[in-house]
Order: C-alpha cells, then structure tokens, then sequence
C-alpha cells in the first residue's frame, strides 16, 4: 500500500491528516502516484436555534462539529472526471463513477444545472455523484473552471447521514473549498457557501437554505456562527460560557414518513408570505408560472422582518391554518422562492409554517444576548431551556416532528436542571433525525442516561455527538504526498 503523507501546516500536529492519508493509500490506483493530492475539511453541524427558519430570514445560532467530511482532489491527464465516495457502498450505491468532462461541459459550456441534474441523478445507485459533480458544475459556471478538464475526486465523510447534522452541506463544502483551492480560486467563506447551497438546490434539487453550508464554511471551534440570513450575513461566533456545553443526541429516525416533509414547510411559509404581502398592501406581479415578485422596502421579503407583536395584531388571524395548493394559486398567483413549487392538490399548513420563522427570529436573539451575557445564573439557563422548548414545539405545530425527537426532548426536559439538562430541541430539517441539548458543562453521564432510557423505551439507537471544530475556512488545504 502506497503511503501518503500532508506537508506541515506551520509545524503544527494534525490528527486528521492521518485519517484521511490512511484513505487515500488504502485506494491505490485512484490517485495518480506522482502528483499531489490537496484535501479540504468541512464539518457536519449541530442546530442549536433558528433551523427552518433560515430562508425566510431569521437569525441562526449553529455550532461546526468534530465530525466532518474531507475531500481529496487531483487533476487527472485524460478528460474524464473520476468520483469516489468511501460511505457509497453501504449506503448500496457504486462507490466510484466515471464521467466524461465533456457531459458536464460540452463543448467546454457548462450545463443548465437542471440538465446535469438529470444526468447525475438518472442513476439511483449513482445518484450521490450530484453533490460532488455539481461542485465541478458550478465552479465551471461561476468561474469558468474544469471546462472539460479531467479530475479525480474523493470523499469521505464520518458525518452520519440522515441525523440532521448536514452531512450534504459538509459533502459540497468540503468539495468545493478543495476544487477552488485546486484552480486557484480564493473564495471567501461566505461566496464558497452560497456557491454550496447553489448545488443543493438547483443540482442536487433540495430546496436547503444557507445556514448549513454557512457553518461548514466559516464555523469556530467551540463557538456558535451567529448568522443573519439575509442572505448569508455573518454577525461573528458566539463563544459558549465555560459552565455551558452543547451536544447532539440521535433519535434512531432517519426520517419519519408521517406528517409534512421539509419541503412542504418551506412552501407554507413562502404562501403566508405572499398572502402577508396581500394584506400589506404591497405591489405583486407574475415572474411566470406559479412565480411572482413583490415589491417589499419594509421586509426585503423575508417574513423573519415581521415583528411577532405585528404579526399578532395585524396578521396572524387572517393567514388560514391550512390551505390547498390550487386555491392559493387562484388567488395569489404563486411564491417569490424561486426552488419550490406550490402542488395544486396539496393543503399546506400555512398559518404554522408562517409563524415558525418569526417567532423563532426573535427567539433566536434572546438566546444570543443570554449567552453573551454569560448565562452564569440558573434563571438565565432555565430561560435557554425554555426557549429551545418552544423552538422545538413550533417545528412540531409545522409537521416537522416525530415521536422519537419529542420523547428525547421530553426525557430531557424530565431531568431538568438538577441533573445538569436545560433544554433540548429538533434540529435541521425535522421529521426525526437529532436532538440539540444545552447542557451544564460536565454533565454526559446524565445525558447518557437519557439515552440509555430512550433505547430502553423505544429499542432505536441514540448515539451521542459532542465536539466542535472550525469549519473549512480555518482549516485550510493540505497538500498531501506520497513518500
């Protein structure tokens, strides 16, 4: 087995260089022997307040975890772009993909995101090639990078998929911040995240907003990134007091087949939007079919802009609970989102969906003042509980639910201050996956036992995930050898 070795980074240790230089032995033949591989970083995320709320504007609080995802480039001679994914196979797809340069870019014109995603997700069993090759894509489109050129790509990730901790966002981050690096592209970490998101939404075709790849990209070790998105605005990192400490605790649902989908939600709250917008007396014209702009110098079209008082006194009890998706469109002619659509024989739960992101923006900056306030006193981290508590009650009004996140949050909440536990709540996308929990410093064991009391309730797994590292930005490129 060949040995690859990453070049010092200012004489400092780096244990992560071993693992991912232990993958990349371990694929002879993938690499070309006689050239360098450089390898990029990103982290997976934790949730901690303001998820579903980051694109209709509010303020997010997201903690970079020690979990990440790396990703090992190298230009390759022959025009083919050569993928591997190491977590692939047990997922029962091909693990490495070939695909000529010239199907992403004919005639060195990159495609319309919409046609290559056709092409990378006609496979199911390839179909995760989107996330890598849509970096490839629309590194080509924004810069005219790769335009045909031949690459070899690796990825590997200990990020657990489908938990709620963005192991796609760390995918696209990490991919991304390794490509610019290798065409010599010198992104800043909030021009790489949105460029991340881009290939979600219009490749990959999940309508995500920015707040995971945000924190991939620019999160700081044991910090929270306070971001206002607006569309990505980075108002700094929010350090967690010393007697404070956050952890994550897997639900065993990888996704809850009841109740709404994360899509959904996202349309409810761009139709509460728009019916806002109505009863604002604000200027609205069609964009084409099911799409409409609205002209909006107070809100900038973000619903996280409303104040919960105003949306109580002037809105709330004329946006209906519920809504069909072609009675809406009869009425207000579509949404200003430009990645989801209105099904017309849908009913949406309009009236939860709208009031989430507002509600949660405001929440959001309690939060952010406590902690910055120290939260030394238990009126205070009771005050943090209680809001992550609401957090997670308004995700299930939305649909975004599940038995196994309300019975972790409510074994949590059981425990309470006196074992060390303030709060908890759903995190990411909802519909199960991992439960955030904000925590006396030094108190695992008491959460192990939450734990182990959910497994016994319940028979699922309930891992749990702590630590924190810095996001791609911070770490860098390694440039790796092979001795």
């Amino acid at each position: 087995m060949s040995a690859w070795k990453a070049a010092d980074v200012d004489g400092r240790a780096d244990p992560s260089s071993e693992e991912i230089a232990t993958v990349i032995a371990s694929h002879q033949g993938f690499f070309d022997d006689h050239g360098s591989v450089l390898v990029a970083r990103a982290p997976g995320r934790l949730d901690v307040m303001g998820g579903i709320a980051d694109y209709s504007g509010s303020r997010v609080l997201e903690l970079s975890l020690s979990v990440a995802t790396w990703a090992a480039v190298q230009r390759a001679a022959e025009p083919t772009i050569h993928l591997c994914s190491t977590a692939a196979a047990d997922l029962g797809a091909d693990p490495v993909v070939t695909i000529p340069a010239n199907a992403l870019a004919p005639g060195g014109v990159p495609l319309e995101p919409s046609a290559a995603r056709a092409i990378l997700t006609a496979d199911p069993k390839r179909a995760w090639t989107a996330y890598v090759a849509g970096v490839i894509l629309m590194l080509g489109r924004a810069y005219g990078a790769f335009r045909g050129e031949g690459l070899r790509v690796l990825v590997h990730s200990n990020v657990p998929l489908g938990k709620g901790l963005s192991s796609s966002a760390a995918v696209e981050v990490a991919t991304m911040k390794a490509l610019a690096d290798l065409a010599g592209l010198k992104l800043e970490g909030r021009e790489l995240a949105l460029l991340a998101q881009q290939v979600e939404n219009l490749v990959v075709g999940a309508p995500c907003g920015v707040m995971d790849q945000m924190t991939s990209a620019c999160g700081r070790r044991d910090h929270l990134l306070a971001l206002l998105c607006q569309p990505a605005e980075p108002e700094g990192h929010v350090r967690l007091p010393p007697g404070l400490e956050v952890w994550g605790v897997d639900s065993g649902i990888r996704h809850a087949v009841t109740g709404a989908d994360y899509g959904s939600v996202r349309v409810g709250a761009f139709m509460g939007y728009r019916i806002v917008a109505d009863l604002a007396g604000l200027r609205c014209r069609p964009a084409g079919p099911g799409r409409v702009v609205v002209d909006d110098p107070e809100l900038h079209g973000y619903l996280a802009n409303i104040a919960p008082s105003t949306w109580v006194e002037r809105f709330r009890a004329h946006v209906p609970e519920r809504l069909e998706g072609r009675s809406f469109l009869a009425q207000y002619g579509g949404l200003t989102d430009t990645v989801t659509e209105v099904d017309p024989s849908r009913t949406y739960a309009v009236r939860a969906c709208t009031e989430h992101p507002i509600l949660e923006h405001h929440r959001v900056q309690v939060f952010r003042a406590l902690l910055e306030g120290g939260a030394e006193g238990e009126g205070a981290r009771a005050l943090l509980g209680e809001l992550m508590a609401q957090s997670h009650a308004s995700y299930g009004a939305c649909g975004l639910g599940s038995d196994g996140t309300d019975r972790l949050a409510a074994l949590v909440r059981a425990a309470g201050p006196r074992e060390g536990l303030y709060g908890a709540k759903i995190t990411g996308g909802g519909s199960g996956g991992t439960v955030a929990v904000l925590a006396r410093a030094g108190s695992r064991r008491a959460l192990e036992r939450v734990a182990a009391e959910y497994v016994r309730e319940t028979g699922r797994t309930a891992a749990i995930f702590g630590g924190s590292s810095d996001g791609a930005l911070e770490y860098g490129t390694r440039v790796f050898h092979r001795r």
